[in-house]
């Protein structure tokens, strides 16, 4: 099921179409880029919002890299430690 709404970001109405369950977390996503590129407006004042828009879309693909690359990291881990167990395993088959 799906519903029209309306969300503002940087000053600019956006009419989306989307799925119910889906609101709340566009519109804080929404909320949460307004703030970011708000803070950058405010630190550089003499930059127009697009030059803001791309600071906060910046900082957040950096964050995303990061959690993917932790997300990585931990199933590196765990098949490393399956394969730890396995050699484990298998060595000690060998020595009975």
């Amino acid at each position: 099921m799906e519903q029209s709404i309306h969300i503002t970001i940087a000053e600019r109405t956006y009419p989306l179409k989307i799925a119910l369950n889906d609101e709340e977390k566009i519109r804080a996503a929404a909320k949460i880029i307004n703030e970011k590129v708000y803070l950058y407006r405010k630190k550089y004042v003499n930059r127009d919002t697009q030059d803001a828009l791309s600071m906060a879309l910046l900082q957040f693909v950096i964050r995303l890299i990061e959690a993917e690359q932790k997300e990585e990291s931990g199933q590196i881990l765990e098949e490393l430690n399956s394969i730890d167990k396995s050699l484990d395993q298998y060595l000690r088959s060998l020595g009975k």
